[in-house]
């Protein structure tokens, strides 16, 4: 009988933007990357795109794209990270799905998914709707195709989440064993057999039959291997993975066979290093041997439609033994960091939001129903919006859905109330209840969602639901003394997060302060236009008066502001913003101000600031995150320069004597530890991030570094270096007959492999493949000495060149 092999992964990533920019900021914990979407795009999600099959002597024989082999799904707020963060591997994954059509009867690998990660068994009928109607429109919108099955959300499940995806149109899902509760032959007159406990067969497709007359098809993953694969370092071996792959098959079984697995795609790189490595091992080892046909789902389907039916133990995932609970109620699944912690403050979070969700729903309606000819219809339809946010898009969607031409202010309430019910789905991301804490990141992260769409619904509505919103947050109660409950996490985490206007007014004045006044300037999803500045300097004192229009992006909303910023010097700053009022007063502060500064008499030049701007007062600690450290980093510059000299002539003054130290193997006074150290890493990283690499250099400071024991700041460095030999193959790439870049990269890639700590050569890899594939072929018999370099630099990255033997160079 014929055997099929398919690998699901499912690629997700909690949404960390921020919810009034729109956009991930600074996360200290990802170093030295800028946040966890960029390190886990670097340790998984690039390396599935460009995976190496290894020969017997651990050289690269073959790179290639795992999710054109795999069945995968990507959380659509990842994708559109993606899209705008990491491009090359956002393409690679559209690239992939196309690719599996072709390999697998027009049928491409990727799934859709619903839409922010939601547990569809909690939620009403209406937002399972949108979520799922969101997903799909998402995957059209980037796969340029409808997808044919769909991802549920910690395969949580219930009948009416199944009846939603058979309406829109989904032919199937994949759900874990332990959700089959009946079989029976696909006969009306057969009878069901009980299955609980995870005894269905994984190898077959089922067909569910619904309340509704119609029917969606389930695949149940083979669950003890999909284990294997996450939790029993099954990955550290590719043909040991793929035999345990085959081991599912049995000679027993009379159709074809289907062995499917399912996990998070984290698992293959980002929780197993090189776990993406031995995924490609174990496909390419599977298909090369004809051992069994790598397939999707859609192609089994096709091939091998359901001879079963199957009922589902409704509200259940694959993630909890307690049905959904992990995500209402302190049911005893968590991460298992913290033995004497709870999680009872799940079920009254769930119970703020869900007051929230319905509290908002009649006004939504109310007052979207005066702008909008079908206010839940709008909100179905505004992922149209959220995936193009373009001008035009944005008034076509107005034109669709509007009772009547809307003015501006209209327009503004028609998007902010949609706005409201965007952030109202997006609160309940599964992730806020997964942890063990209430002042996770990721509950924090919901919490903040739900802020938002009560910012919002105060302005529209002029009530006071943030109050009563904190009463019930209230009840939630944090395993941790100091922050006691929600309200707390409320006061200490959403208030201070939130942004309006005027505060991306103050940002816009205080960072200009450092880098000039642009008349037009994108600040996240804001924009600003500088109608008016003026600029003193006396000193190291300066003085910015100024008036300009912020608008939101999202929303359409706009201000006229007027600013006044003073720097006394280093971090000292006193900003004020206020609505613009008249141009009289702008004229008279500017006066006033400008001839108090020319006096340098900043006490009276602050006094004024203060009175015009009614006692506002922003500073570098009002700057948004990265801004804030980069303004941060330039005040400090001037200091590090001066630090960084003395540290320098003090370690080059003591070199001798630290050198005497090492040899007699006497331990080093800490200050002069400390010293080497500062000193060394600051010069290694200098060297590295040099627009010429000095590889004389280098050597130099690794040697006085490996001499005096000195701690290197390997990450950091890694990181610096990565870079820059990413910066330098792409100039190979655009010119490989370069002789002297073709040596001059083989003479630094013999530096890395020399260094004490590894660096990731993974695009150096892909573009020498690339190379190999097309350059070689072409110059291989070229008699100018590139040949020589470039098998060199081959050998030294671990790649196989197949020459003959007859035409091996001479080693450099």
């Amino acid at each position: 009988m014929d055997r099929f092999v398919c690998i699901h992964c499912h690629f997700y990533q909690p949404p960390r933007e921020n919810p009034w920019l729109e956009a991930v900021e600074l996360q200290d914990s990802a170093y030295p990357y800028h946040d966890w979407n960029e390190r886990i795009t670097a340790e998984c999600y690039a390396p599935n795109s460009a995976s190496r099959i290894l020969d017997g002597s651990g050289r690269i024989v073959k790179i290639t794209n795992n999710y054109a082999r795999i069945s995968f799904n990507f959380g659509p707020t990842l994708l559109s990270w993606m899209e705008d963060h990491a491009p090359g591997t956002y393409q690679a994954v559209l690239d992939a799905d196309a690719l599996s059509q072709e390999s697998f009867s027009g049928h491409g690998s990727a799934l859709a998914q619903a839409y922010n990660h939601m547990i569809l068994p909690l939620a009403t009928r209406r937002d399972k709707y949108t979520q799922a109607l969101w997903g799909i429109r998402d995957f059209q919108r980037r796969f340029r195709r409808a997808p044919e099955g769909m991802w549920l959300p910690e395969t949580a499940v219930d009948v009416e989440t199944l009846e939603v995806l058979a309406d829109l149109g989904i032919a199937f899902t994949i759900l874990a064993p332990h959700q089959a509760g009946h079989v029976r032959r696909h006969a009306r007159t057969a009878q069901w057999h009980n299955i609980e406990g995870g005894k269905v067969d994984p190898t077959r497709a089922y067909l569910c039959p619904l309340p509704s007359g119609r029917s969606i098809t389930l695949f149940f993953y083979d669950g003890p291997i999909s284990r294997a694969v996450a939790f029993e370092h099954l990955l550290g071996n590719g043909e040991t993975f793929a035999n345990r792959l085959l081991s599912g098959f049995s000679e027993h079984r009379k159709w074809p066979q289907l062995m499917h697995i399912a996990t998070d795609g984290e698992t293959y790189g980002h929780h197993h290093p090189r776990g993406d490595m031995a995924l490609a091992y174990a496909l390419d080892y599977i298909d090369s041997n004809k051992l069994a046909r790598i397939t999707n789902y859609g192609e089994y389907l096709e091939k091998a439609p359901p001879t079963h039916e199957v009922q589902i133990i409704p509200n259940t995932a694959w993630s909890c033994a307690h049905g959904v609970g992990r995500w209402s109620s302190d049911c005893g699944c968590n991460s298992g960091g913290h033995a004497a912690w709870n999680q009872q403050w799940r079920g009254p979070l769930r119970s703020a939001l869900d007051w929230l969700r319905d509290d908002l729903a009649q006004p939504f309606q109310q007052s979207a129903g005066e702008l909008l000819q079908d206010p839940w219809g709008a909100r179905d339809d505004y992922i149209r919006v959220v995936l193009d946010r373009s001008p035009e898009n944005v008034d076509a969607f107005l034109a669709r859905h509007a009772l009547r031409q809307l003015t501006p202010d209209e327009q503004v309430r028609a998007l902010e109330l949609l706005e409201m019910q965007r952030h109202a789905l997006l609160m309940y991301t599964s992730c806020g209840w997964f942890f063990d804490e209430l002042t996770g990141i990721e509950t924090v992260q919901v919490i903040q969602y739900a802020g938002r769409a009560v910012q919002l619904a105060e302005k529209l509505f002029g009530d006071h639901r943030q109050q009563q919103f904190i009463e019930r947050l209230r009840l939630a109660r944090s395993n941790l003394p100091e922050f006691d409950n929600g309200e707390q996490v409320y006061r200490r985490f959403v208030r201070p997060a939130v942004v309006d206007l005027l505060d991306v007014g103050a940002h816009y004045a205080i960072s200009s302060l450092f880098d000039g006044f642009h008349e037009q300037t994108s600040i996240y999803c804001y924009s600003v236009d500088l109608l008016d500045s003026h600029l003193q300097e006396s000193g190291r004192a300066r003085l910015a008066i100024g008036r300009a229009r912020i608008a939101s992006q999202i929303t359409r909303q706009q201000m006229p502001v007027g600013f006044g910023v003073l720097h006394f010097g280093d971090h000292n700053l006193s900003a004020g913003v206020r609505r613009f009022r008249s141009e009289e007063q702008y004229v008279t502060l500017a006066a006033d101000a400008g001839r108090a500064f020319g006096r340098a008499d900043l006490p009276e030049t602050l006094r004024f600031l203060d009175r015009h701007f009614a006692g506002t007062a922003y500073s570098l600690k009002s700057l948004f995150r990265d801004e804030q450290r980069r303004i941060i980093s330039l005040i400090l510059d001037s200091l590090l320069g001066e630090a960084e000299a003395s540290y320098s002539q003090l370690y080059e003054h003591h070199s001798p004597l630290l050198r005497f130290f090492s040899e007699l193997h006497v331990p080093l006074p800490k200050v002069l530890r400390l010293t080497a150290e500062f000193v060394l890493n600051s010069e290694l990283r200098h060297a590295l991030e040099a627009p010429a690499l000095d590889l004389e250099r280098i050597r130099a400071l690794l040697h006085s570094a490996a001499g005096e024991q000195v701690i290197l700041d390997a990450a950091g460095l890694e990181y610096s270096l990565r870079r820059r030999l990413n910066q330098m193959v792409d100039e190979l790439a655009a010119d490989p007959g370069n002789l002297a870049l073709m040596a001059g990269f083989d003479a630094a890639i013999a530096l890395v492999r020399s260094l004490p700590f590894e660096v990731d050569l993974w695009k150096v890899q892909n573009v020498y493949y690339h190379l190999l594939q097309t350059v070689f072929p072409e110059r291989q018999h070229a008699a100018d000495g590139w040949l020589q370099y470039f098998v060199s630099l081959g050998e030294r990255l671990g790649m196989h060149v197949p020459i003959p033997a007859s035409e091996q160079p001479t080693a450099a």
